[in-house]
C-alpha cells in the first residue's frame, strides 16, 4: 500500500473542517440499520469539525432522540401505514431548509436512503441555475421497490417497482448527484437497470460496534430465562413488517416443531402499528402461546447484545436487504448465520465458515441446516469465524470513506467554479431571462416561473407517493375480502 493511500486512511481531510454539509435523510434516530448509520456518520463529521445539519421527518414513536448540540430539523409527513417510522414528507422548500440551517447554501449536501424528502431536495436543485447548484453525494440504502414487490400483490408489484426505479433513475442520472454509495452488488445491479452511470457508482459497506457486539455479553442467566430446559435458542432480530421474511420464519419454526426439535425462538423488533405486529405474531399460531416464540419487543444497547450473544443460532428470512446490519451484529457477537441467500447478508456471511447461505426458496435446507447446528463444536467454531470477521468492518473506516470522497468532491467543485466562465453557462438557464430586459420584471418573472416549475415537480412526487400507498390499501381490502369469501 503507497504512503498516499496509508495517509488518507488514517487522517481526516483538512479540507472539511468548517465545512457546512446539509444531511437530509428519510429517518433518523435509534430505529434501524439506516438509521444507525446515518447517526454514526454524523457523530464522525462533527467530531471532525465539520459543521452537519440533519433534517429527517418526525418519527412517528415515542422515541424521544436527543437534539442537546446539535443542528436537527424535523418536518411534517404522512406515516407510511405499514411502517409509521417512515414518512412521505410534505412539500417543503430547499430555501427554507437552507435558511433554517445555515443561514444560506450548505457546501455539500448528504441524502440517505433519499425517497420523499431526498426526491424533493434533487427535483428542486435541478431548477436551479449551475451557480447556486450544491453537490449532491447519496446513500442507497434502503431497495424501496424490493420492498413494493413483496407488499403488492401481481400484477401491481411489477408496475412499483417499475415506477421507482423510473424515478430514482431519473434523479440519479443528473449530473448535480456526484455520488451514489451502494451496500452490495444486489444494489449495483438495480442501480444498473435504472440506467445510473457507472462512473457515480462507488461501494460503501457498514461498520459494527465490535466493542458492544461482543461474544463477552453471553448470559447464562438469561439463556435459563429464556430457555430453562436447555432448548436451542434461535434468534431473529428485525423490524416487524410484511417485507421482513417473517411468514418464512414461520413456516421453520412450524417445521421445527413438527420435526420435535426442543427449541426457543427470540424475535427482537417491533412496530408501532399494532395491527402489523399482531398480522405477524399471527403467522406463528398457536406456537406463542406454547412459548416456543417470543415476542421482546425493541431492544436497545447491552439488552440488545445480550440478545445476540445468548442465542445459539442467528436466523435472517429477510430478502429485501440491501445490507443487513443485524447479520454483521450477530457475527461480532460470535453467533454464526444462517440466512436466505438474496441481498446484503450474501455478500456477508461466508458459506459454510461463518454460517449458512441458502437458496430463498428452499424452506428444507433452512431447516436442516438448524439441525446440522445442533453441533455444540459446529457452532463455536463458526462463531469465532463470525467474530475475527466482524472486527475487520469497524465504523471508523466506513465513515473515514465517506468524508474522503466528500473532500474530493468538494475540491472537484472548487475548480468548477473557478474555471467557470460566461461561455459555458448552462443551457438550462431559460431564455426568457434574457429576453426580459428590465431586471426587475426579468426577476419577478424568473421566479414566478420556477416557482411554479417546482411546484409540479413537488405534485408529480407527492402524486407517485400517494398513489402507491392507495394501491397498496384497495390491495389489502381485497385481500381481506377473498379471505373472508373463503372463510365463509
Amino acid at each position: 500500500m503507497s504512503k498516499v493511500l496509508e495517509n488518507s486512511l488514517l487522517e481526516f481531510p483538512t479540507v472539511l473542517r468548517g465545512k457546512k454539509v446539509l444531511l437530509a435523510t428519510e429517518s433518523f434516530g435509534p430505529i434501524n440499520g439506516v438509521s444507525k448509520t446515518t447517526l454514526n456518520l454524523v457523530k464522525y463529521l462533527r467530531s471532525n469539525g465539520v459543521d452537519v445539519a440533519v433534517v429527517a421527518p418526525h418519527i412517528g414513536t415515542h422515541e424521544k432522540i436527543p437534539t442537546t448540540d446539535r443542528r436537527e430539523i424535523r418536518l411534517q409527513g404522512y406515516p407510511l401505514p405499514y411502517n409509521p417510522e417512515l414518512s412521505v414528507v410534505y412539500p417543503v422548500r430547499l430555501s427554507r431548509l437552507y435558511s433554517r440551517t445555515f443561514g444560506g447554501r450548505p457546501d455539500l449536501i448528504y441524502l440517505a436512503s433519499p425517497a420523499s424528502l431526498g426526491f424533493q431536495i434533487i427535483f428542486q436543485l435541478m431548477q436551479q441555475q449551475p451557480s447556486a447548484v450544491v453537490p449532491v453525494l447519496l446513500n442507497f440504502q434502503t431497495d424501496l421497490s424490493g420492498y413494493c414487490e413483496i407488499l403488492f400483490p401481481a400484477p401491481l408489484d411489477q408496475w412499483a417497482v417499475w415506477v421507482f426505479r423510473s424515478v430514482q433513475g431519473y434523479l440519479f442520472r443528473h449530473s448535480i448527484v456526484k455520488v451514489i454509495f451502494y451496500p452490495s452488488t444486489f444494489v449495483r445491479r438495480y442501480l444498473a437497470k435504472a440506467r445510473v452511470q457507472p462512473e457515480k457508482m462507488m461501494t460503501l459497506r457498514r461498520g459494527v460496534n465490535a466493542a458492544l457486539f461482543n461474544p463477552s455479553q453471553r448470559s447464562e442467566k438469561y439463556r435459563a430465562q429464556v430457555a430453562p430446559n436447555g432448548e436451542l435458542i434461535l434468534v431473529c432480530v428485525s423490524r416487524l413488517a410484511p417485507e421482513k421474511g417473517f411468514d418464512f420464519l414461520a413456516n421453520v419454526a412450524q417445521q421445527l416443531d413438527k420435526r420435535g426439535i426442543s427449541f426457543k425462538l427470540l424475535v427482537v423488533g417491533g412496530n408501532s402499528n399494532q395491527n402489523v405486529v399482531n398480522e405477524i405474531k399471527s403467522l406463528f399460531g398457536n406456537l406463542i402461546q406454547e412459548e416456543k416464540v417470543l415476542f421482546t419487543g425493541f431492544l436497545r444497547g447491552d439488552a440488545l447484545a445480550q440478545a445476540y450473544a445468548s442465542g445459539d443460532i442467528f436466523l435472517h428470512c429477510s430478502i429485501t436487504e440491501t445490507f443487513g446490519l443485524v447479520v454483521l451484529e450477530s457475527m461480532a457477537s460470535g453467533t454464526p448465520v444462517i440466512a436466505r441467500d438474496e441481498g446484503g447478508p450474501s455478500e456477508i456471511v461466508v458459506d459454510n465458515e461463518s454460517g449458512f447461505l441458502i437458496p430463498p426458496s428452499d424452506l428444507h435446507q433452512f431447516v436442516s441446516k438448524i439441525l446440522q447446528l445442533q453441533d455444540v463444536q459446529l457452532r463455536q467454531k463458526m462463531g469465532l469465524v463470525s467474530r475475527n470477521m466482524a472486527e475487520k468492518a469497524t465504523w471508523e473506516a466506513i465513515n473515514h470513506t465517506v468524508a474522503v470522497r466528500m473532500a474530493a468532491e468538494l475540491q472537484q467543485e472548487i475548480v468548477r467554479k473557478q474555471n467557470a466562465t460566461i461561455e459555458n453557462i448552462s443551457p438550462h438557464i431559460p431564455i426568457y431571462s434574457w429576453l426580459l430586459l428590465h431586471p426587475r420584471l426579468r426577476e419577478v418573472f424568473v421566479k414566478w416561473v420556477v416557482d411554479f416549475k417546482l411546484a409540479g415537480c413537488i405534485w408529480v412526487i407527492s402524486a407517485i407517493w400517494g398513489g402507491l400507498i392507495l394501491t397498496w390499501l384497495l390491495a389489502q381490502v381485497t385481500l381481506f375480502v377473498k379471505s373472508r369469501s373463503r372463510a365463509t
